[in-house]
């Protein structure tokens, strides 16, 4: 039997330059590959770094929002004081312009009979109000003649122990202490009084506690028992118990202290005058306290 001929089987050799271009080729992807993952990293790093300061741009934010709220909820808090400050000042204006064109005296009783109290003592009762805003009281010395022990009652009615700082005899005029911060009184200048001018006493007449009397100043200058021509004459009712108690104007200044009045006849009172009961306080707390008080 005849026989094909059978061809060997060769094997298939890649060429040289085949295999260079598949080695560029891998090396071309390889790179790719690289340089894909370089930008790949540094997108990421980009991103982590914007993500970064966008959380510090929020926090950043919210401290100074709340900084800014803060500052807010305090203008809102100091405005409403001084709203409430205002007003109080307003209310207390309006009750001095309602005395001042009126004939209600009411407004000015509310502000200034918190500053007036009561003095008892072993022998005696009278008036006194306060001048400074630490307690010190000025009254009539002879309120406190003979004393051996005395006590002040304020408006509120709580009673305070009470130290004598000094006095001056010749204006009858005794500064007193007592511990605590209060209302004070503000004294006007005399100088200012006219005759005619409407003016109500505060006291204690009898006992009877913070009473008040209206009246006007029926002259000014007045000569008293010490020879000083320093005494306003009112027609306001003044009895025993109101030695000590402010004389006060229409401004809920005192213009006197309520001193004496002339035996048992009426509307002859007398006070003296506030630039005289200055004096006096001056004096006697610059060499007790080596200090001017008003």
């Amino acid at each position: 039997m005849a026989m094909k001929n059978i061809h060997p089987v060769h094997h298939i050799e890649i060429k040289r330059h085949h295999k260079w271009i598949i080695g560029s080729v891998s090396s071309l992807l390889l790179i790719a590959v690289i340089v894909n993952s370089i930008l790949l990293y540094t997108l990421f790093g980009q991103v982590e770094l914007r993500y970064d300061k966008l959380s510090s741009d929020i926090k950043n934010l919210e401290t100074d929002t709340n900084s800014k709220l803060t500052e807010l909820t305090d203008s809102v808090i100091s405005t409403r004081q001084d709203l409430s400050s205002l007003e109080t000042s307003l209310g207390e204006e309006l009750n001095l312009l309602k005395a001042s064109v009126g004939a209600d005296f009411s407004g000015i009783i509310d502000i200034v009979v918190p500053s007036v109290v009561t003095i008892r003592t072993d022998v005696s009762q009278g008036t006194g109000f306060i001048i400074s805003s630490d307690g010190y009281i000025v009254t009539n010395a002879h309120v406190m003649e003979g004393a051996k022990a005395a006590g002040i009652y304020t408006y509120d009615g709580e009673q305070h122990s009470v130290s004598l700082i000094g006095y001056d005899a010749e204006l009858d005029i005794a500064l007193l202490k007592i511990s605590g911060s209060y209302e004070k009184l503000e004294l006007e200048n005399s100088d200012n009084v006219n005759v005619g001018e409407k003016v109500i006493a505060i006291g204690n007449p009898l006992g009877l506690q913070f009473s008040v009397s209206e009246g006007i100043v029926s002259a000014v200058h007045r000569e008293g028992a010490n020879g000083l021509e320093a005494y306003i004459q009112t027609d306001a009712a003044l009895n025993p118990g109101n030695s000590g108690g402010p004389l006060i104007n229409k401004l809920g200044k005192v213009i006197g202290i309520n001193n004496f009045k002339i035996g048992s006849s009426e509307s002859l009172g007398f006070a003296l005058e506030s630039n005289y009961i200055k004096q006096a306080v001056n004096g006697i707390s610059q060499q007790a306290l080596n200090q001017t008080l008003i």
